[in-house]
Formats: C-alpha cells, sequence, structure tokens
C-alpha cells in the first residue's frame, strides 16, 4: 500500500534551536497533529545528530502519540560532528552504515518501525542492487514499511527504483528554488504517480528577508497577489507549490504553530495559472519565453 501522508508536513530540522522542555515538545506535537498535519520529517544529522533524541523524548513520554503520526526520517551522510570525527563529510549508502543509521533512528524515536526512510543525498558510491536489498531486508525485519530517496536526479530515482520501488523524492521548491521545474524530476513524479514531498518551501526565510534583487522583486509582486487574495506571503507560496499537478507535501519548518496553520490555509487556495506565473516572472526576473 503507498504511503499516506499529511498534505503538509511539519519539519524537524530545527527543534533543537527551539528550545522547547518535553512538555512543550509534546504540546507542539499534540496541536500540530490536532491541526491535521500527521507526518513528521527528520533526518539523522539534524541538530547534529540531536533532533530524532528530542522528538523521541516526548513520544517517550506520551507514547500514544506516536500510533497518530507518520514518522519520515533520512540517512546516508556521514556529517563530521564532535563524536563523529570523519576527515571529510561524505555520503555512505553502504548496506552497514544504512542499517547502523536506521537501528539508531528507531532507538532516538523510539519506535519498532519507522514509516518513511529517505537515503539523504546521491551517493556517488552507491551500488543500487546492493542497496535494493538492504532495503528488503529491513523491510522484511519490519524496521521500515518505505523507502524513498531526497534530492536525486532523474536518473539517479530512475536506477534506484528500477531495483526497488521507492515511494517518494524529496526536492527543494520555492518560488525562489525554480530548478524542480525544469529538471525533470516533478516530472517524473507524475509519469510515476509519486507525490514529491517539498524542502524549504519558504526558502530558509530568504522570501521574506533576503535583500537580493530576485527576493526584492518576487516579495514586491508577492505581496500584491496576497493582499488582493486575502492571504499571508507564507501562505501563498505554499498555495504556489500545492498548484503543481505532481501534488507536493510541502514541509514545514517552523516551530510556531500559526506557521504551519499559515502553510494548512493554503489548502483551500487555489492560484489562477496567471498569478502563478506572475510569481514564476517575478522570480525569473523576465516573462516566459
Amino acid at each position: 500500500m503507498p504511503i499516506q501522508l499529511s498534505p503538509i508536513v511539519a519539519g524537524l530540522w530545527r527543534i533543537a534551536d527551539w528550545n522547547l522542555t518535553v512538555a512543550e515538545r509534546v504540546r507542539w506535537i499534540e496541536q500540530t497533529l490536532e491541526l491535521g498535519v500527521t507526518s513528521f520529517d527528520h533526518a539523522d544529522i539534524y541538530g547534529d545528530y540531536r533532533a530524532e533524541g528530542l522528538f523521541g523524548e516526548a513520544l517517550a513520554a506520551v507514547p500514544a502519540l506516536r500510533h497518530r503520526m507518520q514518522l519520515v526520517t533520512k540517512c546516508g551522510i556521514r556529517l563530521r560532528s564532535s563524536d563523529r570525527p570523519y576527515r571529510v563529510n561524505h555520503y555512505d549508502t553502504s548496506a552497514a552504515y544504512l542499517r547502523t543509521q536506521v537501528e539508531r533512528s528507531l532507538s532516538q524515536l523510539r519506535t519498532e518501525q519507522l514509516d518513511l526512510v529517505l537515503i539523504h543525498r546521491p551517493d556517488y558510491l552507491m551500488d543500487a542492487a546492493e542497496l535494493a536489498e538492504t532495503f528488503r531486508s529491513m523491510t522484511a525485519e519490519g524496521k521500515v514499511a518505505h523507502w524513498g530517496v531526497s534530492n536525486h536526479s532523474v536518473s539517479q530515482f530512475d536506477l534506484l527504483n528500477r531495483h526497488y520501488p521507492l515511494a517518494t523524492n524529496q526536492l527543494e521548491l520555492s518560488p525562489l528554488a525554480l530548478h524542480a521545474l525544469d529538471d525533470g524530476t516533478l516530472d517524473q513524479a507524475q509519469l510515476l504517480g509519486l507525490r514529491p514531498m517539498v524542502w524549504s518551501p519558504l526558502a530558509g526565510g530568504r522570501l521574506f528577508s533576503g535583500r537580493d534583487e530576485q527576493a526584492i522583486r518576487l516579495r514586491t509582486e508577492m505581496s500584491q497577489i496576497a493582499s488582493r487574495l486575502g492571504i499571508s506571503i507564507a501562505t501563498l507560496a505554499y498555495a504556489w507549490i500545492l498548484r503543481h499537478p505532481s501534488h507536493p507535501h510541502p514541509i514545514t519548518g517552523s516551530g510556531r504553530i500559526d506557521g504551519i496553520k499559515e502553510a494548512l490555509d493554503a489548502l483551500s487556495v487555489r492560484l489562477d495559472t496567471e498569478d502563478w506565473y506572475a510569481i514564476w516572472t517575478a522570480s525569473q526576473g523576465h516573462p516566459v519565453p
């Protein structure tokens, strides 16, 4: 059965910066679930390898919460840290490393199964057949329900998908980052009927505070459209992403419940074609060819 994610996914990249107590983390999860956001996006490296554990502490405090959500995480990046003194940051999709990190995520998130695990970045040394066998083994063991990838090109996705059916490709897309519209990844998602996940839908806040020409030009255009529609610029950005026919799942990055509400508000907004292209034009700085 295909993975079922909520239309908006809550991202935990910055949870270590939110400085919440365990009780506050529990309440944040409860409020998020109450709003209908049931999918939570993690990665083993987030928060200097601490983010999953912070979320897991909340689940340990109220175990019943686990049954109301889908847990998504990513692995495959060996990132240098105080307790991981690698010579260089690098990728690793070997069976041994993948198994070690999945086991760690299971432990950190206090769960017996992960709903979706993504290979975080394309590993140039990936052996697709070997990786697929690892997927099969860990699925048979009941540790992972679904597998996917993140930031993979069309050919990289296709290579692995030929060995094992992937659930999604998590991509960057925002009014300030348009490359997924042209590199074929969103076309592939439509072709295969696999809804992509979208990270950094607000361009890491650059949409609101960027002082470069593109950000200023885009903010001016989006402010006018948002005002006319009676919504915030953030909601407009999410609506712009949701308008794509691949039916993306945008991932929020905010610890503010109001920030999640702004994303959810976009579900009731359908941009007309001219507004969508007006935003594209403002981002590109020129009209369509």
